[in-house]
């Protein structure tokens, strides 16, 4: 015969500090929504014109059976020795880049020495280099991105002696500040406030302990 078992079930604010230790454990758990760094991409992007870089970008297919282009930013993270972000794309020079990252990240001091030394190392060689970058191997980080550096001149002049080397820790840098700001996104949307946040606006019920239940 079918029995009726009442229980009663609490919102987060009325659970004791135990039970919502287990409640946030349970939503930190889910892990972060999907595409959850779509906004730190599109910051890249960003930084990555004003720098002048383009991005390349790769067909993805769509559930619906099209495509669209996704930029190549690729990272992994966070808790391993080799995880970290990488990209692929074309560097070439960006006129005012080092005024219009103020504008644009005004207290960000990596992003403000990338762009000087850009324009200090494109000044020495009359605004001439071109960069790509590409991606090699199967891990994600700075080291895995290979930099090729040309110089553009009418008198078939090579690029000055530093030119690779300042060119090449510039763009690995720029990937260093992507990996960042992705941990930083990703440490907020599991920090404790963030996670009660989104049991309440979900009104998600718990047992007294703090089970999930409802």
């Amino acid at each position: 015969m079918p029995e009726l078992i009442c229980t009663t079930v609490y919102q987060f604010p009325e659970l004791s500090d135990a039970a919502k230790d287990k409640a946030r454990s349970w939503y930190r758990d889910l892990g972060p929504h999907d595409d959850w760094w779509d906004a730190v991409y599109e910051d890249f992007e960003r930084v990555c014109e004003i720098l002048g870089f383009r991005l390349k970008t790769t067909p993805v297919r769509l559930m619906g059976g099209g495509t669209r282009q996704k930029p190549c930013i690729w990272f992994s993270g966070f808790w391993s020795q080799g995880d970290g972000a990488a990209f692929e794309g074309y560097l070439s020079h960006a006129k005012g880049a080092a005024a219009r990252i103020r504008d644009y990240a005004p207290t960000d001091a990596t992003l403000h020495g990338i762009a000087d030394r850009l324009q200090a190392i494109q000044r020495r060689n009359f605004y001439q280099l071109a960069a790509e970058t590409s991606h090699r191997g199967r891990y994600y980080h700075e080291y895995t991105m290979s930099v090729d550096v040309t110089r553009d001149s009418s008198t078939w002049q090579s690029p000055t002696e530093d030119a690779e080397e300042i060119v090449t820790e510039a763009l690995r840098d720029l990937a260093r500040w992507l990996y960042r700001q992705l941990q930083a996104e990703y440490d907020h949307l599991t920090s404790d406030e963030a996670i009660e946040e989104g049991i309440i606006v979900n009104e998600y019920t718990f047992t007294e302990g703090g089970r999930r239940f409802g």
